[in-house]
């Protein structure tokens, strides 16, 4: 089975049924499965014949925000056998012209936003032979150089489909060509065939035994060039053939909730925190709630904090990062099937997933089915490399033999994460290996460990461990940079935040203590509080190579 494959089978089956829901100039729009495939089809004509696209020889790229148009450029082209790299569109000039030159995109679509970026990169991008611009006023015949610039609804070719009949995608063709964030050096596109996507979806639902079909509807916030996002908000509704809802903002997110009603919602745990805190709000500002909660009567609050949440929500999946027990447990207080889960890019990316009955918080379940892990080097605490084999497992990496065979370990991706895996086979994520700190007697030092730690306290909000080194003493000492939890030392205030000294020495103390849960060689040694939130990457994880380094003596 491909990507068009699952959508060529919805259009069988359920051909009247909504496909899609999103806003459009303040306006709530569906589209049907039939509807779906055929924009598809004539967008494929206007990519194919304007500017004759060679599927399994050539790539293409799409900068954009999601949309129901994100789709169609990709399945027009992915679908035709042609490899889609999504880029994020916050990306910087120099960092799109880098993914751009090196994944050698032929043809890019974006928005009227990127055009002036785009007019300025096209003349370094000697591959690059067409620009696509889906919204704005376009002057059709406009060209930068050798590169045409075409409006997205003037290539479409109204009743086409010709090119895409006659280029069909294959379960070895690569579907996307996705660039890792780069932190350890320069990005690198992993190469993902429709099997591993396809594979990936089936073995996900297969493991967490969800009982998601038609009628239910994925809730979309989490962007499309990202791989976690791609596979469950994305695929996911194309793999049971049930209603993808675009979320109209960031802004809106609850707002859209309450109207759209969906049963599933795909986060990050970020935005899983967020929710969290606009229910505990509702709730503080609720006599009712408080009273009917002081008397231990929790049925009504319940059933009102879901209706705030549209009423239908069944399966709240995250990942990308450890979510805080606290949230898991006031969603399942609800009711809400609550799925974690665990996996790289390089791996279409769900690794693993916990079953929607899995008990054991922190663990990331159970490899997805048809997948194998293994742990290498393993310790004497049974903590190893977690290895990765199966039909997930992209090709490698887009011109860059080197760093595909960095990799493997023979058949196995190595993965750079730190697991043990217990009794009953579920894994629980120690650290990452190159992230580890190991001091002057050898031992091994689990920063994600230590933040657990740090980060259950109400007077810090971000915090980041990494190991620094003192003059030339052998081995690293533990640090941390924290970001205080502004509105908690407020609250502390009398709804004032004290002077940023009495913060300081506060958010050092309160880290301090924390550390002290923990075995005297974890502890922190050094605390820096940082005056602004810390950096985060796309999906919502603390960038820790930007502070490596930051604390050296």
């Amino acid at each position: 089975m491909t990507i068009r494959g699952l959508l060529e089978k919805n259009v069988a089956e359920r051909p009247g049924r909504n496909a899609l829901v999103w806003c459009e100039n303040k306006t709530w729009m569906r589209r049907t499965w039939r509807e779906y495939l055929a924009r598809v089809r004539d967008v494929a004509e206007g990519y194919g014949t304007r500017f004759d696209l060679k599927p399994r020889e050539e790539n293409v790229a799409i900068i954009l925000g999601n949309s129901p148009t994100w789709l169609e450029a990709y399945l027009a082209q992915s679908g035709a056998g042609v490899s889609v790299v999504p880029l994020d569109p916050k990306l910087h000039d120099a960092e799109v012209e880098y993914i751009l030159a090196d994944s050698e995109a032929v043809v890019v679509t974006t928005d009227v936003h990127h055009l002036k970026m785009m007019m300025g990169l096209a003349p370094k991008l000697p591959k690059l032979r067409g620009i696509v611009c889906v919204d704005g006023i376009i002057n059709e015949g406009q060209n930068i150089g050798k590169v045409k610039v075409v409006g997205f609804d003037k290539l479409r070719v109204s009743g086409g489909g010709a090119w895409y009949d006659a280029n069909v995608a294959r379960e070895d063709d690569v579907a996307s060509i996705i660039y890792t964030s780069g932190t350890t050096g320069k990005p690198k596109g992993a190469m993902l065939t429709h099997r591993n996507f396809v594979s990936d979806i089936d073995g996900a639902f297969k493991t967490f035994h969800a009982d998601v079909g038609e009628d239910d509807s994925f809730f979309t916030v989490l962007p499309l060039f990202h791989a976690f996002s791609f596979t469950a908000n994305f695929l996911g509704p194309l793999y049971v053939g049930c209603e993808m809802q675009f979320v109209e903002s960031i802004r809106t997110v609850a707002r859209d909730m309450k109207l759209l009603r969906p049963s599933v919602l795909c986060a990050v745990p970020l935005l899983c925190e967020k929710l969290y805190d606009k229910i505990q709000e509702g709730l503080q500002s609720s006599k009712a709630a408080k009273v009917l909660l002081a008397i231990g009567i929790r049925g009504p609050v319940m059933h009102m904090v879901l209706q705030k949440l549209g009423g239908r929500l069944r399966y709240m999946i995250t990942g990308g990062a450890p979510c805080p027990k606290h949230v898991l447990e006031c969603f399942r207080k609800l009711h809400v099937n609550f799925v974690e889960g665990y996996g790289l890019t390089e791996c279409a990316p769900v690794v693993s997933v916990t079953s929607s009955d899995c008990c054991k918080v922190g663990t990331i379940g159970k490899p997805c089915a048809g997948v194998e892990v293994r742990l290498a080097d393993m310790n004497e605490a049974g903590v190893g490399e977690l290895q990765v084999k199966g039909p997930i497992v992209m090709k490698g990496y887009f011109h860059n033999e080197k760093a595909t065979k960095e990799a493997f370990d023979g058949d196995w991706f190595a993965t750079g994460d730190l697991a043990s895996i217990d009794e009953d086979g579920l894994i629980t994520i120690r650290g990452r290996k190159k992230a580890l700190i190991v001091n002057r007697e050898g031992k091994n030092i689990y920063p994600e460990e230590v933040e657990n730690v740090i980060g259950k306290d109400p007077a810090i909000q971000d915090v980041v461990v990494v190991g620094y080194t003192m003059g030339g003493d052998p081995g690293e000492k533990v640090g941390a940079i924290v970001y205080p939890n502004e509105e908690w030392f407020k609250e502390q205030n009398g709804g004032t935040l004290p002077d940023w000294a009495e913060v300081e020495k506060a958010a050092v103390k309160h880290t301090q203590e924390r550390s002290a849960e923990l075995a005297d060689y974890k502890r922190v040694r050094k605390v820096v509080v940082w005056k602004e939130p810390l950096e985060r990457t796309s999906i919502g994880k603390v960038r820790r190579v930007a502070y490596k380094g930051k604390l050296d003596e």
